[in-house]
């Protein structure tokens, strides 16, 4: 049986966010969004022939938005706030220089299998200072997508990313992989603003979880 994507309540949604975010939290972190691919660089095409360049950039704005009009908005910065292609080494670099305490590459999947679908969330295995933490971070993030949107899990995994590899001495890292865009359920998602929205409040949600109970 074809399992749907959970129709969610933006509304509802936004006011449960705005619920949690005006809790009491810890100092205040910096998060970085690495926004892939860019420009020349399309990335995965989906069934529709949306490019995952321009889904992950329309998430991360929407995060941005979101988190603005939050009564204590966390500390967001993104690696690309337009349609321009930066380098791996560039996008660490940043991240670095604006002192991360977290970072978060994302990306959407692509499979030729077109019934491929879910969330995956990647750390690095190697076993530096932030390992453990950046375990834990994917695994807040990944587990609120899942709730929220009804994404199918798959787990937190391990792979030697570069991105990853240069920013596991300075703080926890992870890359999302939101979905599926050659999966035709997942792909269509996409295209809905209200749900780009809500996948955004899902994973805010995730980091806020991440930073009130991290390790």
């Amino acid at each position: 049986m074809k399992k749907v994507l959970k129709n969610v309540s933006f509304v509802i949604l936004l006011l449960k966010m705005c619920v949690i975010f005006g809790q009491e939290t810890s100092v205040q972190k910096r998060i970085i969004i690495d926004v892939g691919h860019g420009g020349k660089d399309a990335g995965a095409i989906g069934v529709n022939g949306i490019q995952e360049k321009d889904v992950v950039l329309d998430i991360a704005n929407a995060i941005l938005k979101l988190n603005n009009v939050l009564e204590e908005p966390l500390d967001i910065y993104l690696t690309r706030y337009s349609d321009t292609l930066i380098s791996l080494s560039d996008r660490t670099k940043l991240a670095k220089a604006l002192k991360a305490d977290l970072f978060v590459s994302l990306h959407c999947n692509h499979s030729d299998n077109p019934d491929a679908r879910g969330i995956e969330v990647y750390a690095l295995r190697k076993q530096e200072k932030f390992s453990m933490e950046s375990v834990f971070a994917g695994y807040k993030i990944e587990r609120a997508l899942c709730e929220v949107i009804g994404y199918e899990s798959r787990g937190v995994k391990f792979a030697n990313f570069q991105v990853l590899r240069e920013m596991i001495g300075y703080c926890p890292a992870i890359l999302v992989e939101a979905g599926f865009l050659t999966n035709e359920d997942e792909g269509n998602y996409f295209l809905i603003p209200e749900k780009i929205k809500a996948m955004a409040l899902a994973i805010l949600m995730g980091i806020d979880n991440y930073l009130k109970t991290k390790l």
